[in-house]
């Protein structure tokens, strides 16, 4: 079915080639602190004293920050999560969060991380044969697509094999291709410090439970801003189900290759007996282990508002929990999105805020200089910094773009128009 035409008009504090918003000063970026955490013990009960305030001071402290303004909804009481945060994708304004910077095992969403890294580096029709050492080193029950040594797979066949069924399997043949495991790891914490996600210390490309393997809610927000920037990504986690290759037989001695097919485990995308598919939802990707218990990020769009919300470990044992209470912050973040005052912001990927300093050097056409074609051509620093192929925000940018520069900020016009693949996902 087409996409509507609709599109969404904003004048934000810039983003550059990799979306996000910038202060007015450049925000001050303070050492995240140790991790606390490893796989043969459960997260602490209670958050740290001290920790991050990237992003602002409020967001470094323990407990619920939020400024609910005057007409605001207060918060669900219900939310037992030990962190979450709730922002707008497009503004970068953190309309509310719970210990964000609070350093917790993050499963399989550190995927988010892990494709932001990895995935623009192969075209999708590229063709990868898998042997044997692609797929050793795997963690003892790990969540696995369905691999066959032996047989051959397209990059869109792997990574649908990551996004839909969290497959570890899939994430290994994809660090083989991208000379190996360690140095994946070595890439996405680059990225990761790019990114200002600075509570993130990567041991597996995965997310499986690995010592000192932590991110924050936080931090996965910045990982999904900035991976949905992505065509592919926002393809690849806004899709519900999918065709995967299996084994090659013999029949009437002709080799067929048989197929299977596989849905997504995010089920706000495709419901469950006691969960409905949340109206505008387009993603993004979630996670359970044992040590990090459930965890999720996820982004909807309603009445031309796009949200992000993270939400890491509930407390409360019950089935699809960490949807619930997803979907309770999601309604909250819709009601309270003119009325709730911001409490701290997203900050730009480093090379996206060096841009915007007063007297930095942009060639005409470049993110932050004067030539008409800006969004056409983004900065070629910031691009080979983050991966991305262009300018583009959460949900993609396509429209035209004029800077202006003003005390250490650019003024950004922009269109909002959400992909085909995204807006499917409006109505359940």
């Amino acid at each position: 079915m087409p996409a509507p035409k609709k599109t969404v008009r904003r004048s934000l504090l810039v983003t550059s080639a990799a979306l996000s918003s910038l202060a007015l000063t450049a925000p001050v970026s303070f050492a995240a602190p140790s991790p606390s955490t490893s796989p043969s013990t459960s997260p602490s009960a209670t958050p740290p004293a001290k920790m991050s305030s990237v992003g602002g001071t409020r967001l470094g402290q323990a407990g619920t920050q939020v400024d609910l303004g005057s007409g605001a909804p207060v918060l669900p009481k219900d939310i037992t999560a030990r962190s979450w945060i709730v922002a707008d994708a497009e503004s970068g304004e953190v309309l509310a969060a719970h210990n964000a910077h609070w350093r917790l095992p993050p499963a399989s969403t550190m995927k988010m991380l892990f494709a932001d890294t990895v995935l623009p580096k192969f075209p999708k029709t590229e063709k990868h044969k898998v042997v044997p050492a692609d797929l050793a080193g795997m963690g003892a029950g790990s969540s696995m697509v369905g691999i066959k040594e032996g047989e051959t797979y397209t990059v869109r066949d792997l990574w649908l094999g990551v996004f839909l069924r969290s497959g570890n399997d899939a994430v290994h043949v994809l660090s083989a291709m991208n000379d190996g495991v360690d140095n994946t790891v070595k890439e996405m914490n680059e990225h990761a410090e790019e990114l200002q996600a600075l509570d993130t210390n990567v041991v597996t490309p995965d997310g499986y439970d690995a010592p000192r393997q932590v991110s924050s809610a936080y931090d996965l927000t910045l990982f999904a801003r900035s991976g949905l920037q992505k065509k592919d990504f926002r393809e690849y986690c806004s899709t519900v189900r999918a065709k995967f290759p299996g084994g090659t037989t013999k029949k009437k001695g002709k080799s067929v290759r048989d197929s299977f097919e596989i849905q997504n485990t995010n089920r706000l995308l495709t419901g469950d007996s006691d969960v409905s598919v949340y109206q505008g939802i387009a993603g993004v990707k979630n996670g359970n282990t044992t040590n990090a218990g459930a965890t999720f990020t996820g982004v909807a769009e309603r009445n031309g508002r796009v949200l992000l919300v993270t939400v890491m470990h509930p407390e409360k044992n019950e089935h699809n929990e960490i949807y619930k209470e997803t979907s309770k912050l999601f309604d909250w973040g819709f009601k309270a999105a003119d009325k709730a005052r911001s409490v701290g912001e997203l900050v730009p990927p480093r090379s996206a805020q060096a841009s915007a300093q007063p007297g930095a050097n942009a060639s005409p056409g470049e993110a932050g200089g004067a030539g008409s074609n800006a969004s056409a051509s983004p900065s070629a620093n910031a691009s080979a910094r983050t991966g991305s192929g262009g300018i583009g925000v959460a949900l993609g940018i396509t429209g035209g773009l004029v800077v202006l520069l003003a005390a250490a900020a650019f003024l950004v016009n922009l269109r909002w128009p959400l992909p085909d693949l995204v807006r499917r996902r409006t109505r359940p």
